[in-house]
């Protein structure tokens, strides 16, 4: 399934409660189901490579991973545990996923295509050097726009029709704060704003973060998907057009940030007990 590993005008929390609300009346799938449709769809490896942004704890925090020693490896295997992420997942979908939705998105990504660009992206997601596919990607991006190709039009479409970057960028800013939040409460560092001002200044930079999400996905998409060809790519960009595959990736993005959010939130409680306080 086609995520933005990088990280909603509403929290991540409340869209949960509103996607629930939706659905609260359908017909929701077996736990067997959505153990399937992980499978098929790719977001059970969507999910582990959640453990791959791991690093950008310390960061936030003006730190770096190897601050921490070999510790910190044993944090990330422990908090971003697949099995536990897993199980978190099956359990949002349970209650959010209609049997309607799995069926017709598990029918895509079960075609010959579907299955040929689950495998590609779930390479692209457990590439632990995002240089790669920036490099890469951007060298290809490079050569179709010296050629004057319609495929950057293409992927484009394909990006904003898998959820938007207004969906992630509100995401981001939802995990930074729970996890400064967080690292607040555990007494791992001393914010010097309230939470609205700090909310305040990440709106400030909200048009930088906006390009680089947009330059990101990009450079992303054409690395992923350089070995399809311009029909298949307009293909899945219809298929993921279809309201009933937008409100599907309307789920899969909020259930995968409140996951992030989660495990960077127990991150923030683990510090405390490896890292002195310091001001931030």
């Amino acid at each position: 399934m086609q995520m933005i590993r990088h990280t909603l005008i509403m929290s991540v929390a409340a869209v949960m409660l509103a996607l629930c609300a939706t659905v609260a009346k359908a017909d929701t799938p077996e736990r067997d189901d959505v153990e399937a449709f992980l499978e098929v769809t790719g977001f059970d490896v969507a999910l582990d490579s959640i453990r791959l942004s791991a690093d950008a704890a310390p960061q936030m925090l003006g730190l770096e991973a190897d601050d921490f020693g070999s510790e910190w490896k044993r944090l990330v295997a422990e908090v971003f545990d697949t099995n536990l992420m897993h199980d978190m997942a099956i359990d949002l979908l349970e209650k959010t996923l209609s049997k309607e939705l799995l069926t017709h998105a598990a029918g895509f990504y079960a075609s010959d295509l579907g299955q040929r660009l689950v495998a590609v992206e779930n390479r692209s997601h457990m590439i632990e050097e995002d240089g790669l596919k920036s490099e890469s990607g951007g060298q290809i991006i490079e050569g179709l726009k010296s050629i004057d190709s319609p495929r950057i039009a293409i992927l484009e479409r394909l990006n904003k029709a898998s959820g938007g970057e207004e969906s992630s960028l509100r995401s981001i800013q939802e995990v930074q704060i729970r996890f400064l939040m967080a690292a607040a409460g555990a007494g791992v560092i001393e914010l010097q704003m309230e939470e609205p001002d700090l909310r305040e200044a990440m709106r400030a930079q909200e048009e930088e973060l906006r390009r680089n999400l947009r330059k990101s996905a990009l450079e992303g998409s054409a690395y992923t998907y350089q070995a399809f060809s311009d029909a298949e790519m307009i293909a899945y960009a219809e298929a993921l057009e279809h309201p009933d595959m937008k409100e599907v990736y309307n789920l899969m993005n909020a259930v995968q940030y409140e996951i992030m959010a989660n495990r960077f939130e127990a991150v923030a409680d683990r510090l405390r007990l490896m890292q002195p306080s310091q001001d931030l």
